[in-house]
Parts: C-alpha cells; sequence; structure tokens
C-alpha cells in the first residue's frame, strides 16, 4: 500500500478522526485504492470509478481523499463547474472541425484524472455534449472519478431525446467501476457540535436571523440596494464586503443560474436567506399545446409526457443549485422559512433531488461546516 492512499486514509480517519466504519464505504475504498495503485505504475490506463449511493453516505469525503492522494496531473471540480467550463471552451474553439474532439484532446494533454463530484444531468444540451465527450475524454486515456445519486442507467432518465445520451451512459459503464456506496447511516450528522444556521418564522416575535447577520457580518456596515450578479440586479436586504443577505423570491424566483451562484461564492463567506415559503405542492400535468412544432415534426397533445412541475418548482431547482454551490464551497447558508426544515419540500416532482439539499442543509447546522 502507497504510504498516502485512499485506503490508509480511510483507515485512519476511522481510528484517529471518530469515523464510524462502513462496509459500503470500505468497498468503494478498495476500488479507489486499486485505481490508485495503478494510475502511479506503468501501464495502460486503469478503469475508473463511479461511486453512486442515498445522500450523505460519503461519496464526495471519499473522492476527495483520492484526488488529495494523487501524484499525477489531475482536476477535481464540482459537475456545475466542468459543464460552465465546457461551454466556455466550445464556444472559444466555435469555427474547429470538430470541437468536442479538441476539447478532450486538450483536457488529455493536461490531466490524467478529472474528479467530478455531483454528477447529474437534466438540460438536453448537457445530455448531448456528455454523449460524444465522455467517449473522447476515454479515447484520450483520461481516468474518470465521479460521485452522483444515481446509477448511471438513470441519469437525464426522463429526459427528452435521452436517446443523444445513451452513448454516454455506455462508455461510463464500459471504462468505470460502477460502486454503489448505500449504507445505512447519513454520515453528514456526525461528528460535530450543533451550530444553528435555520429558522422558522413566527408572527410577532423578532427573528434570530437578524441578530446571526449582525454577529457574522461584524464590524462591517450593512449596505442596502441592487447588487450585480452576472449581468442582472439583485435586490438585497443587507450586503456587506462578505455577508450577503437578500430574500428567497429575489435570489430563486428570479431568472438566475448556476453561474450567478458561483459568482455569489466567490464574493461572499456566508449567505443569508429569508422569507423562504414551504416549497412543496402538488405537481401538475405538463403537456405539449396542440399544433405547437417540435422541430420539423407536429405532435399532439399527449404525443410526449412533460415532467410534473408544480408552480414553485423553477424556483427550487435554483434553490437545490445554490444549495450545491455553497456546500461544495463550504459557504454556510443561514436560512429563515416559514416551516421546519423536515417540512421544507416534502410533496413534489423534485422530491428525490431534494433529499440532498435536506441533508446538506442539515449538515449545514453543524460547528464544523464552514471552517475552511
Amino acid at each position: 500500500m502507497i504510504e498516502n492512499s485512499p485506503l490508509r486514509r480511510y483507515q485512519q480517519a476511522i481510528d484517529n478522526a471518530g469515523f464510524v466504519p462502513d462496509e459500503a464505504q470500505r468497498r468503494a475504498v478498495m476500488r479507489l485504492e486499486d485505481c490508485h495503485q495503478a494510475l502511479h505504475c506503468p501501464g495502460e490506463p486503469p478503469r475508473g470509478v463511479y461511486l453512486w449511493g442515498p445522500v450523505g453516505r460519503g461519496k464526495t469525503w471519499l473522492m476527495d481523499q483520492f484526488h488529495q492522494c494523487l501524484r499525477v496531473p489531475a482536476r477535481r471540480q464540482h459537475f456545475h463547474h466542468f459543464m460552465r467550463w465546457v461551454h466556455r471552451r466550445l464556444f472559444q474553439l466555435n469555427g474547429t472541425a470538430d470541437p468536442l474532439r479538441a476539447l478532450a484532446r486538450e483536457l488529455g494533454g493536461e490531466v490524467r484524472v478529472l474528479c467530478f463530484d455531483e454528477l447529474f444531468v437534466s438540460d438536453i444540451g448537457d445530455a448531448i455534449i456528455l454523449g460524444r465527450l465522455f467517449q473522447e475524454l476515454f479515447g484520450h486515456g483520461v481516468v474518470v472519478i465521479a460521485t452522483s445519486n444515481h446509477q448511471p442507467d438513470e441519469l437525464y432518465g426522463d429526459g427528452f431525446n435521452r436517446e443523444r445520451f445513451l452513448p454516454a451512459i455506455a462508455a461510463i459503464e464500459r471504462h468505470m467501476q460502477v460502486v454503489a456506496v448505500d449504507g445505512d447511516q447519513d454520515h453528514r450528522l456526525h461528528p460535530g457540535a450543533v451550530q444553528s444556521r435555520y429558522w422558522v418564522r413566527e408572527p410577532g416575535i423578532v427573528s434570530g436571523l437578524e441578530a446571526e447577520f449582525e454577529r457574522v457580518a461584524g464590524a462591517e456596515v450593512g449596505q442596502r440596494g441592487p447588487l450585480i450578479v452576472g449581468r442582472r440586479p439583485l435586490e438585497v436586504v443587507r450586503c456587506s464586503e462578505r455577508t450577503l443577505w437578500c430574500r428567497y423570491e429575489e435570489l430563486c424566483e428570479k431568472p438566475f443560474a448556476a453561474a450567478d451562484f458561483i459568482e455569489l461564492c466567490d464574493r461572499f463567506t456566508s449567505i443569508f436567506i429569508s422569507e423562504i415559503p414551504a416549497l412543496g405542492s402538488a405537481p401538475r400535468e405538463g403537456r405539449i399545446a396542440r399544433g405547437t412544432e417540435d422541430a420539423a415534426v407536429q405532435v399532439l397533445a399527449g404525443d410526449r409526457e412533460l415532467p410534473k412541475l408544480a408552480p414553485q418548482d423553477d424556483g427550487v431547482r435554483r434553490f437545490i443549485a445554490l444549495v450545491d454551490e455553497c456546500y461544495d464551497r463550504r459557504v454556510p447558508l443561514y436560512l429563515e422559512a416559514e416551516v421546519p426544515l423536515e417540512a421544507l419540500y416534502t410533496l413534489g416532482y423534485l422530491s428525490f433531488a431534494f433529499r440532498r439539499t435536506s441533508s446538506r442543509l442539515r449538515e449545514m447546522q453543524l460547528q464544523r461546516f464552514g471552517v475552511r
């Protein structure tokens, strides 16, 4: 066993840091250990590792231990960040005979390993790009390590034109070891002392959010007025140099995107959000209007089922993306809502995706979160 390796780090965490032994984690560590050993020996590139399972099972932590042990060129990114970079590079490569192949060749020349956290595909543009990009990356010898809440054949499961993504699934299953990390414990909830960052708003009672903002912002003078994020104004309640406070409606019900949340985490070390409503509600039928055009083929109402989204789900998608970015960047979220955390989203099309959000928000209630 190499002195600094995933298996050694995992054992040290159990022996010295109070981590709880977990057989599913150990199986995953052994696959990561095999990959790590092969990467540091002469020979053909090893198969990558695809870790999937429920929230809070330690997938991201295991991947990060693997990445920190590497002595070969590697890149570790949240999947949102990687796709943002891919779209920018494809735009810059416009006019190249085969931009996807050129991009894969560029990556293959820079790194031997790509580590992706939270691989999740919901956009048809991303699905089409990834269908070929994964094949090209593997063809250039890039080893991919990924975490996901979904096993490969469930990715983009109800997406439009899903057949365009099937080559990516086939490439993942051929070039990566698929490992279920499905232990029965949510490891995000221990160990750690509690530090509340979530309040339920009660009529007539002064909220703890404002006092906490004063404490976190310290002596900085809070400013009011719009903040430019990307090219859009964001109305804020108060804003200091490193601490932001805004309302849910302004941040999640307006057309901000993952790239805007990346910018917010670049600029702020703490984010406060107030006036969060109960987010779950009954889904409504999604149908194509009769007589509309889908490319060159006319479709009738009911010819294709669309996701059964509720009126608030566009905002919930943004909220999920914001929590993911803050969690990955270790930026604490301080929230004030109408309902307790366990009741924030209990009904609707996004229930599965929101489990990860709830788990991450619960971890943010621990003192250790945000310590960089």
